[in-house]
């Protein structure tokens, strides 16, 4: 099968802001060709000793990403990316700021990634592993780290990307021990994982996507996560409507249809969750705290993350305009997480 191949023609300083924007006109995945040398923590992470020399970094980088012909019209696209282009351009240096297409032949995209996907250290005391690498950080300590084995399928969030780490350091800094979790947006529920394995007793995750919630099942049983101290919802938790469509513990069809389409998803998550996390975009996060705290326990926190620095300050207007208090304010690179209560 062809794919039509986008190339924006772009300065690494514009990649992070254009990948969250490109995320927002529904580009699901995209990748960059720089000259950027690793640091030495990607080295570590990546077990790389010894590198070729690497090209003059003139910080020129070509951002990526591929669309099946019958499922996107290449001129609008181009359009919208040029439109990002033009909105960025008087904070951002663009580089050329430009955009072309070509045609592709068909490759593994779902796997390919993996051979850049390595085990590394989240927070002060989890590691994140695929399921399918065998070493540990060198770093490891068997006796104080727990490790999330984590497949991410299809469904964003392996760890990797700073807005995850961010709520994975805030999970452990405040602490989960005895305590209920839900996470909104668990795309492969990396974030209830860590909860249940920092020592929470239950937690509940939900997604407006199928797939994530059945990514997300699958990563709790490797984990070993027991039935009955999860529960994962597909719904949309701001406009409050559920789908048929749950994941069912030690089922080999792994799903379930229930009679429960177009119900409260509130009613189905319930509530006095002592800890709210969703890692999910600002402007995502602005309405949901509008929904979020009849779902919190007194004193519960609400964790939100996936927040570019640029947007910060709206969601912590949201924040407080809908009365939370913030805890703190954290941030890793360009993304930005709040602690509220």
């Amino acid at each position: 099968m062809k794919w039509i191949k986008f190339t924006l023609d772009t300065h690494t300083d514009a990649v992070d802001i254009l990948s969250y924007m490109l995320d927002e006109i529904g580009v699901e995945g995209i990748e960059i060709e720089d000259h950027v040398p690793l640091s030495e923590a990607e080295k570590q992470q990546m077990y790389v000793d010894i590198l070729p020399d690497p090209e003059n970094n003139d910080g020129s980088a070509k951002v990526h990403f591929y669309m099946e012909p019958q499922d996107c019209n290449p001129e609008q696209v181009m359009f919208d990316v040029q439109k990002i282009f033009d909105e960025i351009k008087s904070y951002t240096n663009i580089g050329k700021g430009t955009v072309a297409l070509s045609e592709t032949e068909d490759k593994d995209w779902m796997n390919n990634w993996k051979t850049f996907f390595k085990p590394f250290r989240a927070a002060e005391n989890v590691i994140v592993k695929p399921t399918w690498e065998t070493t540990y950080p060198a770093d490891y300590d068997e006796a104080r780290d727990i490790v999330i084995d984590i497949d991410p399928g299809v469904a964003f969030g392996t760890g990797t990307h700073e807005t995850t780490k961010l709520c994975i350091q805030a999970l452990s800094k405040y602490g989960c021990q005895d305590k209920r979790i839900l996470d909104v947006g668990c795309g492969s529920g990396i974030l209830a994982i860590a909860a249940l394995k920092l020592g929470a007793t239950e937690a509940a995750a939900t997604d407006i996507d199928e797939v994530a919630v059945d990514v997300a099942g699958e990563n709790m049983e490797i984990n070993g996560v027991a039935d009955g101290c999860c529960g994962l919802y597909t719904g949309d938790l701001i406009n409050n409507v559920a789908k048929d469509h749950s994941y069912t513990f030690g089922d080999p069809t792994k799903t379930k249809t229930e009679s429960i389409n177009g119900k409260e998803l509130s009613t189905l998550l319930g509530g006095n969750y002592d800890i709210v996390v969703a890692n999910i975009l600002a402007d995502v996060i602005i309405p949901l705290s509008a929904v979020v705290r009849p779902h919190m326990a007194e004193n519960g926190l609400f964790i939100s993350s996936g927040i570019i620095d640029t947007k910060a300050d709206e969601v912590e207007a949201a924040l407080k305009e809908n009365g939370f208090t913030i805890v703190a304010k954290e941030t890793l690179k360009e993304w930005v997480c709040f602690v509220c209560k």
